[in-house]
């Protein structure tokens, strides 16, 4: 799964969204760095929509045009869960491989200030 998908079922997962409101949410998820424009979103929307993964949920007409609502639907929610689980797994396998190239020297998943020639002592 890419991590434009992965942030859109991210933004759909706690309630429906209009697709402006799922731009932002992952601009917020993402700190900034992933910014959806209206064209790629749509674009996935319409895939993840025939995948089976969102569904419409309503639509309403705000200011003479038509606003559509998005959510995440139960097989949507399952795969995000199966990629959280992956991603999980992957993070932690890094996480083990970093700490053994510093010399076992990761402390709760962080670098120590020690290790890295930050503390003079």
């Amino acid at each position: 799964m890419q991590e434009p998908t992965f942030l859109i079922l991210t933004a759909l997962a706690a309630q429906p969204l209009h697709g402006y409101g799922v731009i932002r949410a992952v601009d917020e998820l993402s700190a900034g760095e992933v910014k959806l424009r209206p064209g790629t979103l749509y674009g996935a929307l319409d895939r993840l929509a025939e995948q089976g993964l969102v569904t419409v949920d309503r639509e309403e007409a705000v200011e003479g045009r038509l606003r559509r609502y998005y959510r995440l639907s139960d097989t949507g929610a399952a795969a995000l869960q199966v990629q959280i689980e992956r991603l999980r797994r992957h993070a932690t396998a890094a996480e083990v491989q970093l700490g053994k190239r510093l010399g076992g020297a990761l402390i709760f998943g962080t670098v120590s200030a020690h290790t890295l020639g930050l503390v003079t002592r």
